[in-house]
């Protein structure tokens, strides 16, 4: 089965065919189609190709199944003995998207 690593917001992801991915938030509408061009590496039947950095006309197509919002993160700071704390929430906002096409 076709294997690839791309790269997406600073990111890498391992991915085959079939797959779904939360990557970081697009933007766009659920049903579209979406190329990523970034591969670092593309393996079909044992075979790896790896790019420097990016594999020549290799791309991987993925179709947006909806955007949504992370779980909660609590970013909690504290410095003993000095009265001071920090308490922030985080949300990752993502797309997710399901991997239909590793063209190498």
């Amino acid at each position: 089965s076709d294997l690839a690593i791309i790269k997406d917001g600073g990111k890498q992801y391992k991915v085959q065919e079939g797959d779904i991915i939360l990557l970081d938030k697009k933007g766009l509408e659920a049903k579209s189609k979406i190329e990523i061009n970034e591969v670092l590496a593309v393996s079909n039947d044992g075979e790896l190709k790896v790019g420097a950095p990016f594999v020549e006309g290799a791309k991987v197509e993925a179709e947006v199944i909806n955007e949504g919002r992370g779980k909660k993160v609590i970013i909690f700071k504290k410095r003993r003995r000095k009265d001071s704390k920090l308490k922030k929430g985080f949300r990752r906002d993502f797309t997710r998207v399901r991997i239909t096409n590793i063209a190498s």
